[in-house]
C-alpha cells in the first residue's frame, strides 16, 4: 500500500491548522481511510492528538533537523501503513530558519522535496476580496511549491464568504470548504501548546465534533482528489540516533510523554527493547534494563508527586551506579538537585546532577540547535554531531559544578557554549535530540 498525501499549512500560527487537521483526519477515519497524519517541524504535543484522531502512531518530519534521506524514508514508511497521509505545518508555510536551502525547519521544505500539494487554511476575519492577494502571493512565491487548494476560517457570513471565495477562485485555486466562525472547536492550552491529548477529559467528543464539522463544510472527496502518490520506500530508514541499549527503560505518562517516535520506533528496528515505566506511578526502571531514557514533559505540573516517589526515585538512583541514565529537558530537570514549581515552592528531585531549576522564574528558551557531544553518553560517543532543538521556560537557578555534556550552536551555526551536565553514568541536557547529522548517517 502507497498512500496519497498533501500538506495542510496557513499564513501564520493561530489561523487554525492543528483543528482543521484532527477534524479531517478525524474525518476520514471514520470513512474508513486509514489514515496517517505527520506534523512539519519539532513538536511532541501535536503528534499525540493525531494519534487519538487517526489510531496510528504520530510521526514528524523536520527538514532541518533530519537529512534529507531519512526524511524520505520516513515519508515512505508512514505511506506504506495508510491510504492517506495528511502532514500539518507549523507556523507559516515557509516560516523556518535562514540557511541551507531545503533544510530551513519550514513546511515549504517538505511540499518541495515529497512533491505534496499544499491546502492552505486561511483565517479571513477582518478581511475579504483581500484574502486573494494572500492566496496569490503564496501560490507564487516558490515555483516549486504548489497551493492546490483553500478552506476558509472564521468565516462571518455566507456574504463573506462568496466575496472571499470568488476573489480567489479567480486565481484558478479550488476552494475545498468553509468553515464558519460561529461553533467554532476549541482546544485548552498550557505554556507549551495545547494540553496533552492523554490529559483531555472530553478528547473522543472533540474529535467527533471536528469530524462532524469537517464533513459539513469541507469537501472531503475534493479535498482527497488533490491528494498526490507518494514516493514508495527504497529501504528502511537509517536509525536518527541509535539506541543507548538493547533493553531501555523508557520513563512514560503525563509528565514524561516527550519521546520522539521516529527515534523510539528507530530503536525498536535496531532490535531494542523498549521497557515503560511511570515515574508517577512511583515506578521504577526495569531492573534488567540497560539504559534508562528520561524523556521531556511536564514534571514542573507534578513536582510534589515525584518528589515524594520513593520507589522511583530509589529506583532510578540505584540503575545508576551501574548503567546509563540520560535526562532530556523536563527529565534533565528531574536529574537535578530540585525543580522549583510555579508558586515557587521547591522540590528535591533525584540528586544525580548537580544543576537546580525553576519554573517561577521563567524565561523561554526556544530555537533549532546543532550539539557536539563531548563525552560518550546515551546520545553518542564523544564527537557525536546531532541537530535537535530546544523548548522550555524553566531557568537554571543553581549551575553545579559537573562536567558539560554538548557544545551546543544554534541552527545557523552561531556558538551558544557549552550545555548540558554529566557525573559518572548520568548525563541529561535540555537539547532534544531529533537526529544525527548526515555524514554520521551514511
Amino acid at each position: 500500500m502507497t498512500a496519497r498525501g498533501f500538506i495542510i499549512a496557513a499564513p501564520r500560527s493561530g489561523s487554525g491548522k492543528t483543528t482543521v487537521t484532527l477534524g479531517l483526519a478525524s474525518a476520514f477515519a471514520a470513512r474508513g481511510v486509514g489514515v496517517r497524519a505527520v506534523k512539519s517541524g519539532p513538536d511532541y504535543i501535536d503528534p499525540a492528538f493525531h494519534a487519538a484522531a487517526t489510531g496510528r502512531p504520530g510521526l514528524n518530519l523536520d527538514s532541518f533537523a533530519m537529512p534529507p534521506v531519512l526524511i524520505d524514508a520516513l515519508a515512505a514508511e508512514a505511506a506504506e501503513s495508510a491510504d492517506l497521509v495528511i502532514v500539518e505545518a507549523s507556523m507559516g508555510l515557509f516560516d523556518g530558519i535562514v540557511g541551507e536551502p531545503g533544510r530551513t525547519g519550514a513546511a515549504a521544505d517538505l511540499a518541495a522535496r515529497l512533491g505534496l500539494p499544499v491546502v492552505l487554511v486561511l483565517d479571513i476575519s477582518g478581511q475579504s476580496q483581500s484574502a486573494a492577494a494572500v492566496v496569490r502571493g503564496f501560490a507564487t512565491h516558490d515555483p516549486d511549491v504548489r497551493i492546490a487548494g483553500v478552506i476558509l476560517n472564521k468565516v462571518a457570513s455566507e456574504r463573506h464568504r462568496a466575496q472571499a471565495g470568488e476573489a480567489i477562485a479567480a486565481l484558478g485555486i479550488q476552494i475545498l470548504g468553509s468553515l464558519p466562525r460561529e461553533g467554532a472547536v476549541s482546544l485548552p492550552e498550557r505554556h507549551l501548546g495545547l494540553v496533552q491529548a492523554a490529559e483531555h477529559p472530553e478528547l473522543a467528543g472533540q474529535l467527533a465534533a471536528l469530524a462532524e464539522r469537517a464533513e459539513r463544510h469541507i469537501d472531503l472527496d475534493a479535498l482527497a482528489g488533490i491528494a498526490v502518490p507518494m514516493m514508495p520506500a527504497g529501504g528502511p530508514a537509517p536509525l536518527a540516533l541509535p539506541p543507548p541499549g538493547q533493553r531501555i527503560a523508557l520513563a512514560s505518562d503525563v509528565a514524561f510523554s516527550f519521546a520522539y517516535e521516529h527515534l523510539v520506533a528507530g530503536w525498536r528496528r535496531a532490535g531494542a527493547e523498549i521497557l515503560p515505566f511511570s515515574p508517577l506511578a512511583d515506578e521504577a526502571p526495569a531492573a534488567d534494563a540497560d539504559a534508562c531514557w528520561l524523556p521531556g514533559g511536564y514534571p514542573e505540573l507534578h513536582a510534589g508527586t515525584l518528589a515524594s516517589a520513593a520507589q522511583f526515585l530509589d529506583g532510578v538512583r540505584d540503575f545508576a551506579r551501574t548503567r546509563p541514565v540520560h535526562g532530556e529537558c523536563g527529565g534533565f530537570m528531574v536529574l537535578g538537585e530540585a525543580i522549583e514549581d510555579a508558586e515557587g515552592v521547591p522540590h528535591r528531585m533525584l540528586g544525580l546532577l548537580g544543576h537546580a531549576t525553576s519554573f517561577a522564574r521563567r524565561k523561554l528558551n526556544l530555537g533549532y540547535r546543532r550539539a557536539a557531544t563531548l563525552a560518550a553518553s546515551p546520545i553518542g560517543p564523544a564527537g557525536t554531531q546531532l541537530r535537535g532543538h530546544e523548548f522550555h521556560y524553566a531557568s537554571v537557578t543553581q549551575q553545579g559544578d559537573d562536567a558539560p555534556l554538548v557544545e551546543l550552536s544554534d541552527g545557523q551555526g552561531k556558538g551558544i557554549g557549552p550545555a548540558g551536565s554529566r557525573r559518572g553514568r548520568v548525563s541529561g541536557t535540555f537539547f532534544h535530540v531529533i537526529a544525527v547529522e548526515q555524514a554520521e548517517l551514511e
